[in-house]
């Protein structure tokens, strides 16, 4: 797929492209793989602006000239805050679009995001096209918002391609330059069936063209990113580093494991330093800090991966490989099942 291999923030600042976007964690630090040394490094940070609005005391610190930079502690790469859109799905917020835009722009994020309505699968059409209406309505209410951040247009319509393509194109008419695609990522959670969010990814790059960023909200899997570039898209966030660890998961290039013993089958080894430093990945897997650690390694390895299979035009082949060894951990996956109906 063939899409820029970076993008320029309003403050000058270029971004390399693909890139993930690691959920900040206060007392787990974005700077924790600068102390290795060495790549990969982390390149980006998310916050959620929400959470920060509704805390008094920090509010009252960035009203009084605090920034965002400056909360997580000097981090020079690609900052994003989140709306609150997905603390509004599971209940009410008490906020509205042009408060949390308007928050976002005075904190100085480099991308913002409007309070979109999260979509979920088992909406049906005239609920999915409402809240895109709504969705639509915030975007182009906060596009006025914003000077110092880029507005992130994001996509809904849940599980019906049209609506998103529709979604898209409005989007393009408003002037969006920057662009995200929400609740796409449940579709890929049952049992890895690639061919609905790849679908939706290649209509939007061919929509947008290879200028603009697309961004996959929520999507941090490292199994699932290489699949997800080679469809069009560039940038993912996501707190699943965290998440899998609390749940003892063990995340690899080919699918994140409870039990080391799968990883027997294809002779796989971790060489992060979380490991390394360790002695074995039993010992990692036993610390839900030190699971945490080695799994944002992971991720942002697979992005440096990925960066040389495009530099040297080996995407395919680097797919081919985890295709091989994700159905030898996983037979009844569906991800190369999927892959081949949906590429052909």
């Amino acid at each position: 797929m063939i899409f820029k291999r970076s993008f320029r923030l309003n403050r000058g600042y270029e971004v390399r492209l693909p890139v993930f976007i690691p959920v900040y964690r206060p007392g787990f630090s974005i700077n924790t793989l600068e102390a290795w040394h060495g790549e990969p490094e982390i390149e980006a940070c998310m916050v959620n602006a929400f959470l920060l609005y509704k805390d008094k005391e920090k509010r009252r610190m960035f009203e009084e000239g605090m920034d965002l930079r400056q909360y997580v502690g000097g981090f020079e790469g690609l900052l994003c805050t989140d709306s609150g859109a997905f603390q509004g799905f599971r209940g009410s917020v008490y906020l509205n679009n042009k408060e949390i835009v308007k928050f976002q722009d005075m904190i100085k994020t480099d991308v913002a995001a409007p309070l979109d309505l999260v979509t979920p699968p088992g909406d049906n059409r005239t609920t999915a096209e409402k809240k895109l209406i709504s969705t639509q309505k915030r975007t182009q209410e906060a596009l006025k918002l914003v000077n110092y951040s880029i507005l992130a247009g994001i996509q809904q319509g849940g599980r019906f391609l049209d609506l998103r393509q529709r979604s898209i194109r409005e989007l393009m008419q408003m002037g969006v330059r920057y662009f995200g695609l929400g609740s796409l990522v449940p579709f890929f959670n049952k049992n890895h069936d690639l061919k609905f969010v790849g679908k939706v990814i290649m209509d939007a790059r061919e929509a947008v063209g290879e200028e603009y960023p697309i961004h996959v909200y929520g999507a941090g899997d490292p199994l699932e990113i290489p699949f997800l570039v080679y469809f069009g898209a560039n940038i993912f966030d996501s707190s699943s580093y965290a998440h899998y660890a609390n749940s003892k998961f063990y995340m690899t290039p080919y699918g994140a494991v409870n039990q080391l013993e799968l990883l027997e089958q294809i002779g796989y080894v971790c060489n992060c330093p979380i490991c390394s430093s360790h002695g074995a990945e039993e010992n990692v897997m036993s610390n839900t800090e030190n699971l945490s650690a080695h799994n944002l390694w992971t991720i942002c390895h697979v992005i440096e991966e990925i960066r040389f299979a495009l530099d040297n035009d080996t995407l395919e082949k680097m797919i081919s490989d985890i295709l091989e060894k994700h159905q030898l951990i996983f037979p009844g996956s569906m991800l190369k099942s999927s892959f081949i109906e949906l590429t052909g």
